[in-house]
């Protein structure tokens, strides 16, 4: 309405009447551990560069060197969905042939986040595609999808035992404007509602990404738990109890590298995914040194072993370290 000048939704709160109309996430972080059969490190994902350009063999070339290094998803960007040079079906199919062999090869389960965004008919034609060539994951651009989409996605996903990795794409239209739209914190409960099994939320206010440290914080308890008290202290927050809605598994993500991993680990603890794209792809030996790098990295960090210390007997991290140091790019 003209009459209002700025209006910003900052937090939400559902009744129990209301979460037991919702699903929640399938697998949420214990679901997706199990599948992993990985229950104490964090969990690791790449996604191949550039976002948009490489054809099917040269983004199935870049995922087997992202697995080969140790890392436990590849995932397809926010904008890569079918292009006539990347066709979904062509390069899902041939990437998930590659996880086949490379889960051979290292005795590892990998993942592929297969980016399934679409008008809905086709949305869901993708879905089963996924599940019918062997992948338990997908991706969806849940604010470019829209709820209701993303609603019709849980379902199938439910019937098919399927998880749902979010991607926030395009929430910053909303959400960045401090006095106008809504908060990245609504946004998430949202997707936690709904069913979301990870969400992307920044790296701990030192990344590319807008979101200062208590507020990245403050999404993470609350996808993951319920708010701590000690956040309610220094911003008011509405107590959110979940009952059974299962907990998020949080991704952080945008301009990391092997030198920022325990200074997430530290704020952020180990049960998040976290998501390395030129930190991986720009280390001077390629990108499957920058893989191992990151597994190096959270190794010694998991180990209390300084990175320093850790690198004299890892080149991979050494040169990492020689590269980025300990740097978060701003």
């Amino acid at each position: 309405m003209k009459a209002v000048k700025n209006l910003k939704l900052e937090d939400v709160h559902f009744p129990k009447i209301m979460l037991d109309s919702f699903r929640g996430p399938e697998y949420g972080i214990q679901g997706i551990r199990k599948l992993f059969k990985i229950y104490d490190r964090p969990l690791t994902a790449s996604v191949p560069k550039p976002k948009v350009g490489m054809n099917t063999n040269e983004f199935n070339d870049v995922a087997y060197k992202i697995w080969k290094g140790g890392l436990d998803f590849v995932k397809t960007d926010e904008n890569m969905t079918s292009q006539k040079f990347v066709n979904f079906y062509k390069t899902t199919e041939k990437v998930l042939k590659t996880r086949d062999k490379i889960e051979k090869e290292t005795r590892e389960r990998k993942m592929f986040l297969a980016n399934v965004t679409a008008e809905t008919n086709e949305m869901i034609k993708r879905a089963k595609f996924v599940k019918n060539h062997g992948g338990e994951f997908v991706m969806l651009d849940v604010v470019t999808a829209g709820f209701a989409a993303f609603q019709t996605l849980r379902e199938f996903c439910h019937d098919n035992h399927m998880a749902i990795w979010s991607h926030r794409a395009m929430h910053a239209m909303f959400t960045r404007n401090p006095k106008h739209g809504m908060s990245m914190l609504t946004l998430a409960k949202f997707v936690r509602l709904v069913g979301g099994d990870s969400l992307h939320v920044g790296t701990v206010g030192k990344g590319k990404l807008v979101g200062k440290k208590d507020e990245v914080l403050r999404i993470e308890h609350e996808l993951e738990q319920e708010m701590a008290i000690h956040f309610n202290a220094k911003e008011h927050v509405l107590n959110q109890k979940w009952n059974s809605i299962k907990p998020v598994l949080v991704v952080s993500s945008g301009g990391l590298h092997a030198g920022s991993v325990p200074y997430i680990m530290r704020h952020m603890g180990n049960d998040i995914a976290i998501q390395i794209g030129g930190g991986c792809h720009g280390h001077p030996s390629g990108t499957e040194a920058g893989a191992k790098s990151v597994r190096q990295a959270i190794d010694a960090t998991m180990n209390n072993i300084s990175l320093e210390e850790y690198s004299k007997t890892h080149k991979e991290l050494k040169e990492a370290l020689g590269k980025w140091g300990h740097v978060i790019p701003v």
